[in-house]
């Protein structure tokens, strides 16, 4: 009988060990993307981290490409992965245009968020059912109340905000939350446990973004404070969309443009974004844009 002793059989043990971990392809965690289903804070909303906005220049830009254009920018998003569509009341003509955009896919493929004017506060329960006949839909996945501005807003805005929870109760809508314009309003979003989701503009220059103002001017926003309550806001459950990622076109470089996707995305906070399109190259390359930024 051969003899085998502790020594042999620790060499034996130790090169069997390194063998095997040598052997081993240890798992690498999935490439996010700009077409990844994500869930939006504690609402269970799963959209797409990218959705196509309606909105340029209040739905000029949308506009003015006509119903066939405009079509062709939609499925192309759709082909593409892009499953995520916003528009607003306030976008005169888009919410129409994209119901049409998407007639005949299949209602439970994608998400749609709408806006609701503030200055429609006398009959929600009727506005609510006008936004979702324009949208050609039984259900609105995500309604917010459009563009608050004043600090008292969630007082002054109570009522919507009790039509928009009975809405959801009924599941007439899924999910509610607000835009913001101004560091005013924006102070009061965290803590306010209303909310599901709230769309918050963000860029890395501040183009565009909040300000003191109580309007929309060109003066450069507080990139600072706004990020700040944007994790805030996150941290309490709400998801997080960006907005005004372009600067409202005023990045007209494509390295201008993965400078603010990076910033956004780098916070750590921000689940999703909406960028206006206008043809299927800016779809392209914001796919691309998204998903090397998430990779880095």
């Amino acid at each position: 009988m051969s003899r085998f002793s502790r020594r042999d059989f620790l060499k034996t043990s130790i090169g069997a060990s390194v063998l095997g971990f040598a052997g081993a392809t240890p798992a690498q965690p999935a490439a996010r993307r700009a077409t990844d289903w994500v869930t939006l804070g504690k609402s269970n909303i799963k959209v797409t981290r990218l959705a196509l906005g309606t909105g340029t220049f209040g739905g000029k830009v949308q506009r003015e490409l006509g119903q066939e254009a405009f079509t062709r920018v939609v499925r192309h998003a759709y082909d593409s992965g892009i499953r995520f569509f916003e528009t607003a009341d306030a976008y005169s003509q888009m919410p129409q245009m994209l119901a049409t955009a998407l007639k005949g896919i299949p209602r439970d493929s994608y998400k749609l968020m709408t806006k609701y004017r503030l200055r429609d506060a006398q009959d929600p329960k009727a506005t609510i059912d006008r936004l979702r006949k324009d949208l050609n839909a039984d259900y609105v996945d995500i309604l917010l109340l459009h563009c608050v501005r004043t600090p008292d807003w969630p007082e002054q805005l109570k009522a919507l905000e009790d039509a928009f929870s009975e809405a959801k109760d009924k599941k007439i809508i899924l999910a509610h939350g607000a835009s913001c314009h101004g560091l005013l309003p924006l102070r009061r979003f965290p803590g306010h446990q209303w909310l599901d989701v709230a769309l918050l503009r963000i860029n890395h220059t501040g183009a565009r973004m909040d300000t003191m103002q109580m309007k929309d001017t060109n003066d450069l926003g507080d990139v600072q404070e706004v990020v700040g309550h944007i994790k805030k806001i996150h941290a309490q459950g709400a998801g997080v969309l960006g907005m005004k990622l372009i600067g409202e076109g005023q990045f007209t470089s494509p390295e201008q443009r993965e400078k603010s996707l990076r910033f956004a995305f780098g916070t750590g906070a921000v689940d999703a974004v909406t960028i206006g399109f206008k043809s299927t190259q800016e779809v392209d390359e914001a796919i691309a844009t998204i998903n090397r930024v998430l990779s880095a």
